[in-house]
């Protein structure tokens, strides 16, 4: 009998506050929607929460609203639908900091596995649309409730050692598998892993990337 060989895995790197993230969002939602559909060649799909910026309450310098914000206008020039509220640079004192948001998405997830994505979108909405702080412990707690999640539970498991080290655990994987920017995409099997380029703009380049790389395992 044939040894069974491992499944093919797609993981995704991203952060919640990656404004390039917010960007691949309507794209990777299309890229799942098909790869769903593909019963052939089934590929299991990981998300790993990759940590862009450690917890600090230092205001973010000048310089480096300056860049991120100049950032968010080449993101709505080069990736066509992206928006952002830019009075965020004037409404809130910005941090760089996006640890936190992270910890809410993986306490989001150890509550129901199934609100991952919609804690992701509500953080993003929260700080590209409506112009919220989501390094602010209240504005995550916000998008949680927002979402249907316990207030209480919420602030439990969001502050809780279990979730702190989850995160951790995502942040080394993705570091593992060479994933130090984001969004990245790497399709695994087996000991083999390969970085599937980023297309912000045409989901069929990466899927059909993705199905080359996939038929090659398969061989």
């Amino acid at each position: 009998m044939a040894r069974p060989t491992q499944k093919t895995t797609l993981y995704i790197g991203y952060d919640p506050m990656c404004a390039f993230c917010w960007a691949f969002r309507p794209t990777w939602a299309s890229i799942q929607a098909e790869l769903a559909q593909d019963k052939t060649r089934p590929i299991q799909i990981v998300s790993l929460l990759g940590g862009l910026a450690p917890d600090s309450d230092e205001p973010m310098p000048t310089e480096m609203q300056t860049k991120i914000s100049g950032i968010w206008r080449y993101i709505e020039e080069k990736i066509p639908g992206t928006r952002f509220n830019h009075d965020y640079w004037q409404k809130q004192q910005a941090r760089r900091s996006t640890y936190p948001s992270c910890r809410a998405v993986m306490a989001a997830k150890m509550l129901d596995t199934q609100l991952e994505d919609r804690m992701t979108l509500a953080v993003q909405q929260a700080y590209y649309l409506n112009a919220l702080n989501p390094s602010n412990d209240d504005t995550l707690i916000d998008c949680a409730v927002s979402i249907g999640l316990n207030k209480t539970a919420f602030i439990e498991q969001y502050q809780s050692h279990a979730c702190d080290l989850a995160f951790q655990e995502e942040m080394a994987q993705c570091r593992s598998l060479g994933i130090n920017s984001f969004p990245s995409l790497v399709l695994s099997k087996d000991t083999l892993r390969f970085n599937i380029p980023i297309d912000y703009n045409h989901a069929s380049k990466v899927l059909n990337d993705i199905r080359q790389v996939n038929a090659h395992l398969d061989a």
